[in-house]
């Protein structure tokens, strides 16, 4: 492989601002015009794997799309649809975090304007708008509440089909099964905070038996009177899904798996 004749290719198909750095035996850095959100330049490397010539992030892109989310939330949602797709759309592999792909026929300019894209695509979920983070964050809360708790014990948007048929008063997730249901509402902000603090009212007002959780897609946003009002109705709240996951599925585990007890007229062994 010559050097000179890959760099030239790069500048073809690419730009011609990329340059390649020898980093070693049969490893180059590829340097290239394009960022991150934040200016970080996208790493990636040309290293030949046995008889064949690949590109690689090694693990970079994820790494730095960390920085701002959970891990987790990557393989969650919307987040996850966009970056399986893609994944699909420019045939790059994923191996264990990561990113690779071969480059045929020593096509390395296509493989580059391939694999560029597909990190430039991978590298949206940090450019969802308030909108779109909004949809994921409701996504990320089902995809949560599916986990924790069984298909049969849990339904989501519910309404009280005995004194509000027409589904004025609702609940993101209600969790069946025990003598006392959870409620479970994801808030997102000022006006979800204020309907869930109706709700809650009106299901006290009805005699309705239930435990209330809430989690926030970010509490700190919420106006500080609308939060006041509602933790006045509220038994449980989580400030954010992302920096709580492991908490709320201890303390809905636990809610569960206490039915139980509660039945026995003991407490729920909830922290």
């Amino acid at each position: 492989m010559a050097i000179e004749t890959v760099e030239r290719d790069f500048h073809d198909k690419v730009s011609t601002k990329i340059r390649l750095a020898a980093e070693g035996m049969e490893r180059f850095r590829v340097l290239t015009p394009f960022l991150f959100e934040d200016g970080d330049h996208l790493s990636i490397v040309l290293k030949k794997e046995g008889a064949r010539w690949v590109l690689s992030d090694e693990a970079h892109t994820y790494m730095h799309l960390t920085y701002d989310l959970d891990e987790r939330d990557l393989h969650t949602g919307t987040r996850q649809k966009i970056i399986a797709n893609a994944l699909s759309v420019f045939q790059v592999e994923d191996r264990d975090g990561e990113l690779v792909l071969e480059v045929p026929d020593e096509r390395y300019g296509d493989a580059l304007y391939s694999f560029v894209q597909a990190l430039l695509k991978i590298t949206d979920v940090s450019y969802l708008s308030r909108e779109r983070a909004r949809s994921t964050f409701m996504e990320d809360f089902r995809a949560l509440l599916s986990e924790a708790a069984p298909e049969e014990r849990r339904v989501f948007d519910w309404s009280d089909p005995d004194h509000d048929p027409r589904g004025i008063y609702t609940v993101d997730c209600r969790i069946n099964g025990m003598p006392r249901p959870l409620f479970v509402h994801a808030l997102t902000g000022d006006g979800r905070t204020r309907d869930a603090t109706i709700a809650l009212h009106q299901f006290e007002k009805w005699g309705i038996a239930f435990r209330s959780l809430a989690i926030f897609e970010d509490q700190e946003s919420i106006n500080r009177k609308v939060l006041a009002r509602f933790s006045d109705t509220c038994e449980k709240q989580f400030s954010s899904l992302a920096a709580n996951r492991d908490r709320i599925m201890h303390f809905l585990g636990a809610s569960i798996s206490g039915e139980g007890r509660e039945a026995r007229g003991e407490a729920p062994e909830i922290g």
